[in-house]
């Protein structure tokens, strides 16, 4: 993918990166440049352009060079008559513009460093912010007195929403206009006509918009009509960010129905669980952080992930092969960092410890000079950079990065793409000759590469190997996440100049017109850090288990000892019962209702199988547990323990005991051999809300704010005797505990409260690991996925979360259209039951609802699931249980 466009050069050689950074291109006109030789006078068409800050004449003959006149250096500019009209024809206006330098570009229509004819230096030149005010109140005229076309409109049935002044963004310059909104189209007329008259793009083919920043100020906009392409349509400034945010939101509300909003946490989502590879998710961050291909002071970066640059062969399994992801560039080298920070210590605030950013202008062109010539030469004033520093080779640069005193740089994307261009000097152009003689021509590649094709191949296979993919997170941590800023940066050795920092500068209360120019031209030329998009440590990505060839991580990982997919290798991804569960989600939307029965006379709260699925039991509201015959298709037994509602119900591994909790405080055994109650445990001061069991222990969630647990010894399980419950641990919340649950292993359980707080336990030690307030209101479910990396809730704010174990991060969050009670999950597909009665098939990586399946004339209050996820039991309000099956 070429993310950076350049401009077709044998058609249209004058291009806006010819002029000045910050240069506004006004208007063009028909002309001839007239030369008096020493023979004849000369004439050659072209056309003529008036700029902010400098006028030019780009001639049709391509073998004439473009010629350049900044406006400071014209001494006289005046209308003149020609006398030579022999047919008396019109006089055509002429103006005679006498001047102190002229600057030849494109002469034989050779990119190369620019030809400068001076005669004498102007003596006096105005001041920065002077000219620069001058200049925006000519264009803020031009604009005023302009406005957009509407006989443009494709449709005359079109109905304007809004129009306003804008700027098109793109690198290293802005070209001003109109932009115009109607039903139907989004427009942009620029005020010169360039590129063209007008830029036309359909409502409903736009797939994605964006709220930029430009130049750390909240005014960009950028639109893109596809799903994967990270070069945008347009991308739009706006004066003043209420227009900014007028035109988003309308196009937000028109495309509701046609685009899916995704943040930075549902792509870590599918990154995390391998639907994404770590180019794409980068790509997504770096597009939801402001880093956009139009602006070179916020083109994306990448990370440097390879270390060896001089050897014969890449070799993937080693992990010396590779940089250590958890340091910034100016933190591999320890000799250098330790300069720094003596540096760094002895400085006045704002305290800095890197003078140089990672990501700036000229970091960029240095690796894109031989596709991007023009910009590189626009940004230099009009020369390239010494031979000798320029980007050379593979090798050189990665080792000037670590030893340079000045050289933090990380890469840009091209250098995992697939378009190599960027590494070879297919223009021929003129970028000099080194001090050992030799001209600077390709890209110098590493041994191990053969070409320029192969590097990026190999170059792309150490992006997604097994170490990057372990290790990915702790750069993201640095760069998108909490090791960006504050006291995390300083103690990863990752403090930039405060200039780089949304927030860091408000240009706009600087009250100095020259000191406020000279800021946010630093800003723009400096570098800037991404926007930062999280908080809290980045989780880790889920990997299969090969050989394992990482250093220690800087975040200790307490799922690597608590997965049950680490425990043994009978738990393989290969194992039958899993390949039979993912298969049985991957058609979870074709459910078919088997039957339906209304045996209780109140909600259902609570469904339990025995193990061969002959029996099934029900608890309600209406205080009784029911039992059911799958065969006879009729309940056979009903028991009533107290004259309040019974909250839930669960098998225990024998198959013979039925455990019920009731709001009467207590929770219940139940016989299923002798058909009667065996024991009651009287634990809690409130209603027992859920209950889960492991091995021979009992976990039971109250509205006492309490989770308490039980050990009973396993060979008393037939009589239950009081005296053999032991009260192992209480855990504390600070409201009433609603949810409970157990991942497969048995070694973490969570609890959700009614304040909407999920907590996760470790059952060895009853520590806390993690507590997050992730919804406003009671929590109704909340369960493990089964690799026991996230955390799913559903709450009485209609709100879906996902909530990272390792690091309490809620890294996915669905606000639905109506509140959901329970559901059964396999950690992407979501089978959930609301107020509707309707079971929603949702898609956790995409956000949408893939299935809606009729069910309940109520709300869905209940759901058991097989082991081979392909039978399901639903109960409601409406009194019913409902047997599903899924067809093959």
């Amino acid at each position: 993918m070429a993310f950076f466009r350049t401009q077709e050069r044998t058609k249209e050689r004058f291009s806006l990166l010819l002029l000045d950074l910050e240069e506004y291109y006004l208007e063009q006109h028909t002309a001839y440049h007239v030369t008096n030789g020493s023979k004849k006078e000369k004439k050659i068409r072209g056309s003529f352009k008036v700029c902010s800050r400098s006028i030019i004449f780009d001639p049709e003959d391509l073998a004439e060079p473009i010629i350049k006149i900044h406006l400071r250096d014209c001494k006289n500019i005046e209308f003149v008559e020609k006398d030579n009209n022999p047919f008396n024809e019109p006089k055509p206006p002429a103006i005679c513009v006498s001047c102190e330098q002229v600057i030849f570009i494109k002469d034989s229509n050779v990119i190369a460093p620019y030809r400068n004819e001076r005669l004498h230096r102007a003596s006096c030149l105005e001041k920065l912010g002077d000219q620069t005010a001058m200049i925006a109140a000519n264009l803020q005229s031009r604009l005023a007195r302009s406005s957009f076309d509407k006989n443009c409109f494709q449709n005359v049935a079109e109905k304007l929403h809004m129009e306003c002044a804008v700027e098109m963004v793109m690198p290293l310059v802005s070209n001003p206009g109109h932009v115009c909104i109607t039903d139907e189209n989004l427009y942009f007329q620029p005020l010169n006509g360039y590129p063209e008259h007008v830029i036309q793009i359909k409502l409903h083919q736009i797939r994605r918009i964006y709220k930029r920043r430009h130049g750390l100020r909240p005014l960009g906009l950028e639109v893109f009509c596809t799903e994967n392409d990270f070069c945008s349509d347009i991308y739009l400034k706006f004066y003043n960010t209420a227009d900014r945010d007028e035109i988003y939101y309308y196009i937000a509300t028109f495309l509701e129905n046609h685009m899916t909003e995704h943040t930075a946490e549902s792509y870590m989502l599918q990154w995390q669980r391998g639907h994404l590879c770590n180019y794409q998710y980068l790509l997504h961050l770096n597009n939801l952080a402001d880093r956009s291909c139009n602006d070179l002071s916020q083109y994306p970066v990448f990370p440097w992930v390879v270390a060896d640059y001089t050897g014969s062969q890449l070799d993937l399994t080693k992990a010396s092969t590779f940089r250590d992801l958890s340091k910034p560039v100016g933190a591999l080298n320890k000799e250098r960092l330790d300069r720094l920070l003596a540096r760094y210590r002895g400085m006045p605030e704002p305290r800095f410890m890197y003078g140089s950013h990672y990501s700036s202008p000229g970091y960029v062109l240095f690796y894109l000079v031989r596709v991007a010539p023009e910009h590189m030469l626009c940004l230099q004033n009009g020369r390239y950079d010494q031979a000798d520093r320029m980007f050379n080779s593979i090798s050189e640069t990665w080792k000037n990065c670590l030893e340079g005193a000045t050289d933090f740089k990380e890469l840009i994307p091209e250098f995992y793409g697939n378009d190599s261009n960027f590494l070879e000097n297919r223009l021929n152009l003129d970028l000099g000759r080194r001090q050992n003689g030799r001209l600077v021509g390709d890209v110098v590649l590493p041994p191990w590469a053969s070409d320029a094709g192969d590097f990026l191949q190999k170059h792309r296979a150490a992006l997604e190997s097994q170490y990057v993919s372990e290790h990915l997170h702790e750069w993201i941590d640095l760069v998108f996440g909490f090791k960006q800023r504050g006291s995390e940066a300083v103690a990863a050795h990752n403090v930039f100049h405060p200039l780089t920092y949304e927030g860091g500068i408000d240009c706009d209360s600087i009250e100095d017109t020259d000191q406020r120019i000279a800021m946010l031209t630093q800003i723009l030329e400096f570098g800037q850090t991404p926007k930062q998009l999280f908080t809290s440590p980045h989780p880790q990505r889920i990997t299969p288990r090969f050989q394992n060839i990482t250093r220690s991580s800087s975040i200790s990982s307490p799922i690597s000892e608590l997965s049950p997919a680490s425990q043994s290798e009978d738990s393989s991804f290969e194992d039958l019962t899993e390949e039979s569960r993912k298969l049985a989600w991957t058609n979870m939307g074709s459910l078919t209702l088997i039957s339906s029965h209304k045996i209780h006379k109140e909600a259902v709260t609570g469904i339990a199988v025995t193990r061969d699925g002959s029996s099934i039991f029900s608890t309600s509201q209406d205080s009784t547990l029911k039992m059911f015959s799958k065969e006879l298709k009729d309940f056979q037994r009903s028991m009533s323990f107290s004259n309040m509602a019974l909250s839930s119900c669960l098998m225990l591994s024998d198959g013979k005991t039925v455990v019920c909790s009731s709001w009467d405080n207590n929770v219940y055994f139940y016989s299923v051999p002798y058909g009667r109650r065996q024991d009651t445990l009287m634990g809690h001061d409130d209603a027992v809300s859920e209950m889960c069991w492991f091995d021979d222990r009992l976990y039971t969630a109250s509205w006492d704010s309490t989770v308490k647990v039980w050990q009973c010894a396993a060979n008393n399980m037939s009589s239950h005797k009081r005296s053999q419950f032991q009260l192992l641990a209480e855990l504390e919340h600070d409201a009433g505990v609603n949810a409970v649950g157990l991942n497969p292993a048995g070694t973490l359980l969570v609890s959700g409260c009614k304040d909407g707080t999920i907590s996760i336990w470790d059952t060895s030690s009853y520590e806390t690991l993690q507590q997050v307030h992730c919804h406003s209101g009671t929590i109704h479910h909340s369960a493990f996925s089964p690799d026991s990396r996230h955390v799913l809730s559903v709450g009485a704010d209609s709100s879906m979360k996902v909530t990272d174990v390792q690091t309490g991060m809620v890294i996915s969050s669905v606000k639905m259209e109506e509140e959901q009670r329970c559901f059964c999950w396999d950690g992407n597909s979501v089978l959930c039951g609301g107020q509707s009665g309707d079971l929603l098939l949702w898609d956790l990586l995409s956000n949408t609802v893939t299935k809606r399946i009729p069910a309940h004339s109520g709300p869905v209050t209940a759901m058991w699931m097989s082991e081979l996820c392909n039978t399901l039991i639903t109960g409601g309000e409406d009194r019913q249980i409902i047997f599903w099956k899924l067809q093959s």
